[in-house]
């Protein structure tokens, strides 16, 4: 597949995901952690145009000059933009004429290939098309949050569905050694996987399954949510606080737990992977079992002998650099670097990642108390 063909697969695929939302859907923001689909469609299409067409192409005119404030997520070098909890505020522009937005940019980008395009540009085209398949995934975390917390529970088109667990967990086991870290090799990675370094492992042993709901209603049931002995002291304070007893989207209808999915409001399936949980929760799960969770260099060690893709999977690594991480010059340069601080790695891939992301060096991370993206638990002994 040529570049200007995955960069339309992409695009299309964007619109394709979105063509069961209602006009209403598109601007909502329930939460500062959620952005509006509207937003995902502009912003990735912003990225196109901010950096490729305006270095690149000569001839090229901007949309519209507003939409650089509008539509810059954290690119403090590309200028001044609205704040982020302000998202869902905008009515304008309208949901048609972002679509015109991403029609424009995309002939344009058509007449751009044509011209020839350099190594240096077609690099950061490549990014803007990793870029826009990572917010195709985040698009179907926030649409299921927005659609979630209404109260007759929405269903969307949906594929996204978990395998069930049907047999028994195994314990893989890995030998102490020295090992390789970190991508290798010509295909495209991010920059916060390079620095491929040596990391010593002491043995230990991995499940080759994921922990399922019916594992985690075990926990919950033994009262592990009021028992302060499991949980950090800020994993605590936070389910505390919040009143949190059950995995995101877990309601107990006539003494039945039942989820949200975007099928619909549905029976909890017991065999199915547990999702929708934090860091803290994973990790007061294994302190319960006696167990813990995988470093992200045990991960990445092991994840050759186990199938992975349901969900991202909690480490217990912080998201920090590998040796001689460098920050590239300029707005792409604050991609990941700037990011490194207070958030936890997760590895794998999950039901709404694109396919061409799953890769075992890829280090997906998130703050620690978040609970809307597909992730769950894996064991380690």
């Amino acid at each position: 597949m040529t570049l200007e063909q995955a960069y339309h697969n992409t695009r299309k695929t964007f619109i394709e995901i979105c063509s069961d939302l209602k006009t209403e859907d598109y601007s909502v923001q329930p939460e500062v952690f959620v952005s509006p689909p509207k937003w995902h469609l502009a912003h990735s299409t912003w990225f196109f145009e901010q950096f490729v067409l305006v270095n690149y192409l000569d001839s090229y005119k901007v949309y519209e000059e507003d939409f650089s404030y509008l539509f810059n997520s954290y690119y403090n070098n590309a200028g001044k933009r609205v704040l982020r909890p302000n998202r869902g505020l905008m009515t304008r522009p309208t949901v048609e004429e972002v679509y015109k937005y991403r029609d424009y940019v995309d002939a344009k980008m058509t007449l751009f290939f044509n011209e020839n395009p350099s190594e240096e540009a077609k690099a950061i085209i490549l990014l803007g098309i990793q870029h826009e398949q990572q917010h195709q995934e985040l698009f179907h975390y926030d649409i299921k949050y927005i659609l979630g917390h209404q109260p007759t529970f929405p269903k969307l088109k949906n594929t996204l569905n978990l395998k069930s667990i049907e047999v028994p967990a195994q314990w893989l086991t890995i030998d102490a050694g020295l090992y390789n870290i970190g991508h290798k090799g010509d295909g495209f990675c991010y920059d916060n996987e390079l620095g491929n370094h040596k990391v010593y492992l002491n043995a230990f042993e991995i499940s080759d399954q994921l922990v399922t709901n019916e594992d985690f209603l075990e926990f919950m049931e033994a009262g592990a949510y009021d028992d302060f002995n499991l949980w950090h002291a800020e994993g605590w304070d936070y389910i505390q606080e919040n009143q949190i007893k059950s995995p995101h989207y877990w309601h107990k209808v006539d003494n039945v737990w039942h989820h949200y999915t975007l099928n619909g409001f549905v029976k909890v399936n017991l065999k199915q992977p547990v999702k929708h949980i934090s860091f803290y929760e994973a990790y007061a799960f294994a302190e319960w079992k006696q167990m813990r969770l995988p470093t992200e260099f045990e991960w990445e060690i092991a994840s050759s002998h186990f199938e992975y893709g349901q969900l991202w999977e909690w480490t217990n690594s912080a998201y920090l650099p590998y040796p001689n991480f460098t920050t590239a010059a300029g707005a792409l340069g604050e991609y990941n670097g700037k990011f490194m601080i207070n958030q936890m790695v997760l590895r794998g891939a999950s039901v709404a990642t694109s396919s061409n992301h799953s890769r075992p060096t890829y280090r997906n991370f998130f703050h620690p108390q978040l609970r809307w993206q597909f992730a769950g638990i894996r064991l380690v002994k």
